[in-house]
């Protein structure tokens, strides 16, 4: 099967664009249905971009709960001159689900320096990360619709505010992919101390295929389960009951069947997993510098540094997009600072500051920054003013997010708030726009990044973002 030949066309698709005046595509579209029949049972194989990629890999950071702007990477000081006083008028009436009349606008305890030879300004709450200044595009205008966590969440991973949809890894899987054949295509990392409030429907494949899907990685030690072979089975044995369960299926596999397509690659996957990659989880391999760097048995970053970690092991043996989430259960175990800003962003950035930086470095050194793309940001940002005194509200009109690698400028800020940073208000960025500069960086257009569904072409843009050219390097 060629390398560009994407999943299936189901028969809608193939009459719309008939009827929409493309009929001349029919034969060529019969051929790539002929071609995809003869590999339906490797769905995940890897594809060609629509045109030369700068990225191969993503990773994400998800800094669950919403990191406030505000005390990382875009510096206010009329926010401690204000302090204790009510918004000024001509700073417009946003309003939000907690910051009321009688809220007032809350100074930062942080302190801003500039950092590297770029000069970028970050706090001092992330020293780690601001010796990597000169390698992060700080997007400062960011701003998306929703104020609350799981619509926020939904729209931040799959262009909707709706749960259903598929989220950008599932997107990537599809039009792109994975070169690894032992490994998913797509992998989550949660929190060990649970979900966010959008939960997992927010990383899932929506109505992609199944092939599509991530797989859902636990924290600690052991990733994955059962990855050894039985007790008493040897790998002939092993490989012969993974043939007989391959031909059982193929034998009930009538026509074009996404769900057991999906099903054989899995079986795959898993028993190359099995015994080919049991040593990418295996961490102790790494140099002790290596695991210093990343915080790697300090009670503090262990948990983050390990799965920061993991995450570089992984995309560099191809697997294509690898979500590290911090931040889960609610709460003060996320970025979500209600009751005492101080309290809640010190203990978030002890555990992810230093892991956070050393992925970049690492991925850096070894020479896979320039073809990883690492994003770091929450749903939304912190608002100006104080909730219950010390802390504040979710605030998604205007809020930071910073990208790293795969082809976008270092040390740049990009985009500006109001000066107490309540609003996007130069070069605005909604997560559209982010999406389809994520995607183009890895080669993919986002009109031809499309999936029937319920006789409309979906794509991870929705109705369509704007590539910005101008953190592009």
């Amino acid at each position: 099967m060629p390398e560009h030949v994407r999943f299936a066309r189901n028969r809608r698709e193939f009459l719309t664009d008939c009827f929409c005046g493309v009929g001349s595509l029919s034969f060529a579209s019969l051929l790539a249905q002929d071609q995809a029949r003869a590999a339906r049972y490797n769905p995940l194989a890897p594809k060609e971009p629509h045109f030369p990629a700068k990225a191969k890999a993503m990773i994400f950071l998800f800094q669950a709960g919403g990191p406030s702007h505000l005390e990382t990477f875009d510096p206010k000081p009329l926010l401690n001159k204000l302090h204790g006083q009510k918004r000024p008028a001509e700073f417009g009436d946003v309003q939000y689900q907690n910051v009321n009349a009688n809220s007032r606008i809350l100074g930062t305890k942080r302190t801003f320096a500039r950092h590297g030879q770029s000069g970028l300004e970050i706090s001092d709450l992330l020293p780690h990360q601001a010796k990597i200044a000169d390698d992060l595009c700080v997007i400062r205008s960011m701003h998306g619709d929703m104020v609350v966590h799981s619509a926020a969440q939904y729209q931040m991973m799959s262009g909707r505010v709706i749960p259903g949809f598929p989220a950008m890894g599932s997107w990537l899987a599809y039009g792109l992919g994975t070169v690894s054949e032992s490994l998913p295509a797509y992998v989550v990392m949660p929190d060990p101390n649970g979900a966010p409030e959008a939960g997992q429907p927010m990383y899932t494949n929506g109505f992609l295929p199944a092939a599509f899907q991530p797989a859902l990685f636990r924290a600690g030690k052991r990733p994955v389960l059962n990855l050894e072979l039985p007790k008493g089975v040897s790998l002939e044995r092993r490989r012969k009951t993974m043939d007989f369960l391959r031909a059982l299926n193929e034998a009930n596999m009538a026509g074009e069947d996404p769900e057991f397509a999906a099903r054989i690659s899995a079986y795959d996957t898993a028993f190359k997993m099995q015994t080919e990659a049991p040593e990418i989880f295996d961490v102790s391999n790494e140099s002790r510098e290596t695991l210093d760097m990343y915080g790697v048995g300090r009670e503090k970053t262990d948990d983050y540094g390990r799965r920061c970690l993991l995450a570089r092991r992984l995309v560099e043996k191809g697997v294509r997009f690898v979500c590290v989430v911090a931040g889960g259960g609610g709460g003060d175990t996320e970025w979500d600072a209600h009751s005492d800003i101080e309290k809640n962003h010190a203990r978030m950035a002890a555990l992810t500051d230093q892991p956070t930086a050393a992925l970049v470095q690492d991925l850096k050194r070894r020479g896979l920054l320039d073809s990883t793309i690492v994003l770091w940001g929450g749903e939304f940002g912190r608002s100006p003013e104080s909730e219950r005194g010390s802390g504040r509200d979710h605030h998604n009109t205007g809020f930071t997010m910073w990208a790293a690698g795969g082809g976008f400028k270092g040390g740049v800020a990009y985009g500006a708030t109001d000066d107490i940073g309540l609003k996007a208000t130069v070069d605005p960025v909604h997560f559209r726009d982010l999406h389809a500069t994520l995607i183009h960086q890895m080669g993919l257009n986002q009109d031809q990044l499309s999936y029937m569904h319920q006789g409309r072409k979906e794509r991870l843009t929705e109705v369509h973002g704007r590539v910005i050219k101008e953190i592009l390097a």
